[in-house]
């Protein structure tokens, strides 16, 4: 009997013994998934070298099929732990753990499972034995899968499978319930698709996902209405500002406060019975509605629409509860309120957020043609009414807010104010939050701000204390952090819009990562020996920082970018270095608060022309040489020509033109540093056998035609093929950061490229 010393051989010869047994196209690359060892069929397979403790090693499965639960993944109704130096498998019934598995588990799979106690196998395999083997052959040919519970666990995950696997279905294909006019009886409680994987939903309403309303939307109804959860923490954070406003309500005056997107309600969660008794709801999302209904129907003044009629369903929204349409503006339940002078208007809101692109197949997302966004567009030029919180925070100061006392709390990122300069009010109290726990994988700044219905239009600067949250659920004060407004923009006083006689439109276009591209080009493909190559560096914000920054040797078919000309083009390097800012400041405090500006353009250009930025500009040469985005390549284009990278440090076909300028720099400490790093990498680069003594490289060429790797077979981690010149590199990023944040960021910040 063979003995293995290594779990990963011993795997390797069991599906090679047994897969063409099975399924002879399956492939150990095919069942190998979610870190486990396997899934075959209706099996979850644990292999061990040798099994010392069954009781642990089936932990470790169990631990493996809640994450399945959780993930909305069928559940194998077998597990099967192989111990490979015995020849033994043991068999488990999923369905005999069902409780531990509905259970959530922290960490990883492999850790802390001693003390767990099991009961005897259902059979055991020595699969030495013709006979027991020929037995564990039909378990493993089995597929069957046990049943789960649904709960507010894994719900969102078995909604996204449904909804990935059935595009066209809505959410009321998958939650829908007996309450209310509209008795459309969803997945969850009748399963059809799910059958032989959910056990039917047995609770009446849908109030236990209350906080999970916004995810278990459908993909289009996702696009369309935005998100607008609210993290608990939050919400009882943002109660103060509604207090302040209650306390500037003038005396004699009643006063309600209005949510037009409420959700389920949770920001109104923590209101007090007195104050809920002023609260005005709405939301518009059917399912939503119902528990809003459900949860405060009974505590707050009105709800929009007040009960539930025949039509109320309308394809998934409420009807009249589309805060963006006229008819919700002229609503008499809330006009009498907005039409009285002795009643005050308190805003509070969390407004949906969404990207303003068309949604699948729509020329136009639904809510671009709404009322209020048209209404909008005729006082607001520019982008402004492209984001759909930007429509619920206008149409607040237009139609609702109308004496100084009046209040807007409202959570949205700062580009409102910062940028954008939608409104021009008061300031009375701010906060800052992390948007990570808003139901996103973002780590950035949201603003909470209570707004007092006054003009300040000389306030170029707020202050707002932060909060983030801990992993025991706790607030942690992150200190005040200032916010400051934005006047102009890199492309309206930095970008480089000459056009020469000497330009020749018959060059070439580029894709984001340098190499040459066949899609429809947005720009003219521009030619000139005076070019350099194209600086893309995006808008004011870092929404996505690495799509909007790069440097390439021509043009992008793509734009939003200009061409770098060698007359000025150190001075616009700045623009490109401060276009890296969130790459290496990943604090949620920094993203969507400090963005780019021009407003020093005046002091930067000025201190160019008298020679008091000379050095800086070329500390800014040597990091766009070495920085990684920057994505110039040297090739031969379809055209005939050779581009050549100019910005880099490679001098073994000739000087550079960043070679030459750089000579001017007198290294320091850290430069020096530097520049040994990158001949490192130089040399290591020149020793792989892809190395072509007749290019021009850069770092990032060197990392994306040098630098290679593969997956490794049997631990399925990527063995890279030169890792020297893998480590120097690595070594080069980390200093490259450390420069940048000490050497670059300071003179970025003090002329106004990062504000």
């Amino acid at each position: 009997m063979k003995k293995y010393k290594d779990e990963k051989e011993g795997q390797r010869d069991f599906y090679e013994s047994y897969l063409t047994l099975i399924n002879n196209n399956l492939t150990m690359e095919d069942v190998l998934s979610d870190n486990t060892d396997g899934i075959i069929n209706g099996n979850l397979l644990e292999f061990k070298t040798n099994i010392n403790d069954l009781n642990a090693v089936l932990f470790q499965a169990i631990k493996y099929q809640s994450a399945f639960r959780i993930k909305g993944k069928s559940i194998p109704a077998n597990m099967l732990l192989i111990s490979l130096n015995d020849k033994k498998a043991y068999l488990y019934k999923s369905d005999d753990y069902l409780a531990e598995i509905e259970k959530v588990y922290q960490g990883g799979a492999s850790k802390d499972n001693s003390g767990f106690s099991s009961d005897t196998p259902i059979a055991i395999y020595n699969y030495d034995n013709d006979l027991e083997e020929s037995q564990l052959i039909e378990v493993l040919r089995s597929n069957e899968f046990t049943k789960i519970n649904i709960d507010e666990n894994c719900i969102v995950g078995w909604a996204n499978r449904y909804y990935t696997e059935n595009p066209s279905a809505k959410k009321s294909d998958f939650i829908g319930d007996e309450t209310g006019k509209v008795k459309i009886i969803g997945e969850i409680r009748a399963p059809k698709y799910f059958k032989e994987y959910i056990n039917p939903y047995t609770g009446k309403d849908n109030v236990k996902f209350k906080y999970l309303m916004d995810k278990l939307n459908d993909t289009l109804s996702k696009k369309n209405l935005g998100a607008f959860y609210t993290p608990q923490k939050y919400c009882e954070k943002s109660i103060e500002l509604v207090r302040k406003a209650i306390k500037r309500v003038p005396k004699g005056n009643d006063y309600v406060i209005i949510d037009r997107c409420a959700g389920t309600g949770n920001l109104e969660a923590m209101l007090s019975d007195e104050e809920l008794s002023h609260t005005i709801v709405s939301t518009v999302e059917y399912y939503e509605y119902k528990v809003l209904m459900k949860l405060l129907g009974d505590k707050v003044r009105h709800i929009i629409p007040p009960t539930e009629k025949e039509d109320t369903f309308n394809m998934g929204l409420v009807r009249g509860a589309d805060a963006l349409s006229k008819e919700y503006i002229e609503n008499p339940v809330i006009k009498q309120y907005i039409d009285n002078p002795k009643c005050t208007i308190i805003l509070f809101e969390n407004p949906p957020y969404t990207e303003p692109q068309a949604v699948e197949g729509q020329k136009v997302a639904p809510w671009k043609n709404s009322f209020v966004v048209n209404e909008m567009k005729k006082e607001c030029s520019g982008t402004v009414s492209n984001d759909l919180g930007n429509a619920f925070i206008w149409s607040a100061f237009k139609y609702y807010l109308r004496q100084p006392t009046d209040s807007y709390i409202v959570y949205s990122p700062v580009k409102y104010w910062k940028v954008q300069h939608l409104i021009n009010k008061k300031l009375l109290k701010g906060f800052a939050f992390n948007r990570r726990y808003f139901h996103t994988n973002i780590d950035a700044c949201i603003m909470c701000a209570l707004w007092s219905n006054e003009e300040d239009p000389n306030n170029d600067k707020l202050e707002i204390r932060a909060f983030d949250i801990d992993k025991n659920n706790k607030l942690v004060d992150c200190g005040i952090l200032p916010v400051y407004k934005i006047y102009s923009l890199y492309s309206q006083l930095y970008n480089d819009k000459r056009i020469f006689q000497s330009d020749i439109q018959n060059g070439i276009t580029l894709g984001l990562d340098g190499t040459e591209s066949l899609n429809k080009s947005r720009i003219k493909p521009i030619y000139n020996e005076n070019m350099i190559g194209y600086m893309i560096v995006g808008s004011s914000g870092f929404d996505k920082p690495d799509l909007e920054s790069s440097m390439l040797v021509a043009g992008c078919y793509r734009g939003n970018g200009f061409f770098l000309r060698k007359d000025n083009y150190l001075e616009k390097l700045p623009m490109f270095c401060a276009s890296r800012y969130i790459t290496y400041n990943r604090e949620w405090t920094e993203r969507a608060r400090i963005m780019k500006s021009a407003d020093g353009a005046e002091r930067f250009f000025y201190d160019v022309k008298n020679h008091n930025l000379d050095n800086f500009l070329l500390k800014c040469l040597l990091f766009t040489c070495l920085e990684m985005q920057n994505h110039m390549r040297t090739f031969k284009g379809s055209d005939g020509r050779f581009y050549k990278n100019e910005l880099c440090l490679d001098n073994t076909n000739g000087e550079t033109i960043a070679t030459t300028d750089i000579k001017n720099l007198l290294p320091n400490t850290a430069e020096k540093k530097l520049l040994e790093q990158w001949n490192k990498v130089l040399i290591s680069a020149k020793a792989t056998k892809e190395y072509n003594p007749k290019l021009t490289y850069g770092v990032y060429q060197i990392y994306s035609e040098l630098d290679i790797s593969y997956k490794d077979e049997e631990t399925g981690k990527t063995v890279w093929v030169y890792s020297d010149l893998h480590g120097h590199l690595q070594t080069l990023k980390s200093l490259v950061k450390e420069y940048y944040n000490t050497e670059i960021v300071p003179t970025l910040f003090k002329y106004e490229f990062l504000k």
